[in-house]
């Protein structure tokens, strides 16, 4: 067992373990609750009764709801749907919703938890690798609009994040491919080590019996570090961003269909593309990003023939300030900075060194 704590306004801990069913039921008893909504995706109907049984067994009344898959489940209509049967349910501050699935329904979980009667506890079960390492951890939660990804949320940190290592072997292969970017991206602004496992064996990277246990603790711990000093976003927390500003631009020309962790990985070398024509950083670190990236099978490139539909998306970042596009940047592996204000000829050049152009 693996228990890493985060030290923010309100403290937690994230426990990385096997079978730990029981270990959530232990928690959302030990809160003095009386009722638990699990909020869970079509396809851990099973693995959601399996724990509602574990709740139930602990004297908790116990409500299974299903929400629709991925980012189709983020949405207002479904939040307020989740809010009127929390209503017709009857559930008071001292109770308790579990989100249990991939970072969609954590992000969905955790905003629902946020605004019901201005904040109740959210335990967060991640089922993704991608969740696991990024989404359940650091109390953002959010819902997306026609606007963009994650526009509408809340910072509301859980009551306990527990990441089950036994989810690892129900995950197909590019989920765990998808989800590496996230712990790839920690690498690249704080740890070097989860930059060489990948370098020295990236299959092994992508099995529950060989670095990926550790890949996972790394990644919370560096995630952890930053959040608890930042939980705001204030200033520090922006590095976990690295690759975002141009991933997320990605996803919403794509209407959500690309994988976040893939979105990202472009995101990645896009930034590394505009940093090294700036002079942040030297081509071999450009082509580290691209070797690695692609050494797990994740993309390092996007189509031509876009760029107004991606600035667009750009503009409209939340890091972006008095009407200036912002990125987080790097000088060095685990240096970062800002990088503001570019020129839309250095944008445009960035992403046709990305789409090949």
């Amino acid at each position: 067992m693996t228990i890493i704590k985060v030290n923010g306004p309100a403290p937690y801990e994230v426990t990385i373990d096997h079978d730990l069913d029981a270990a959530v039921a232990d928690c959302a008893a030990a809160t003095g609750a009386a009722k638990v909504m699990v909020i869970h995706q079509p396809t851990l109907v099973a693995p959601a009764e399996k724990l509602g049984a574990a709740l139930t067994g602990r004297g908790l009344e116990t409500v299974l709801v299903e929400v629709p898959d991925a980012e189709e489940g983020k949405s207002l209509e479904v939040a307020g749907a989740l809010w009127d049967r929390l209503g017709e349910e009857t559930f008071g501050r001292g109770d308790v919703i579990v989100g249990l699935g991939g970072g969609a329904v954590t992000d969905l979980a955790g905003y629902v938890a946020a605004a019901w009667m201005r904040g109740i506890r959210v335990i967060q079960v991640p089922t993704t690798l991608l969740a696991m390492v990024d989404a359940a951890v650091g109390g953002k939660t959010g819902i997306n609009t026609a606007a963009g990804k994650n526009l509408v949320g809340a910072f509301h940190e859980p009551t306990a994040v527990f990441i089950d290592l036994d989810r690892l072997a129900t995950l197909p292969m590019d989920e765990l491919i998808a989800g590496s970017a996230e712990i790839i991206k920690t690498g690249f602004i704080a740890d070097p080590v989860i930059l060489e496992r990948y370098e020295h064996d990236p299959v092994a990277c992508l099995r529950a019996d060989g670095h990926l246990p550790e890949l996972i603790a790394r990644s919370v711990q560096v995630k952890a570090n930053v959040v608890g000093q930042d939980l705001k976003e204030s200033g520090l927390r922006e590095i976990l961003n690295y690759g975002h500003t141009f991933g997320h631009a990605v996803e919403l020309r794509e209407n959500y269909r690309w994988r976040h962790g893939h979105a990202v990985a472009v995101g990645m070398m896009f930034i590394a593309q505009l940093s090294h024509a700036r002079g942040l950083i030297d081509a071999d670190l450009v082509a580290r990003h691209e070797r690695i990236l692609q050494a797990i099978g994740l993309p390092t490139t996007y189509p031509a023939g876009h760029f107004g539909d991606l600035y667009a998306a750009m503009t409209r970042d939340k890091k972006n300030r008095d009407g200036h596009i912002r990125f987080v940047a790097l000088t060095g592996v685990g240096e970062t900075t800002r990088l503001e204000g570019p020129t839309t000829e250095e944008l445009e050049s960035a992403y046709a060194a990305v789409s090949g152009e």
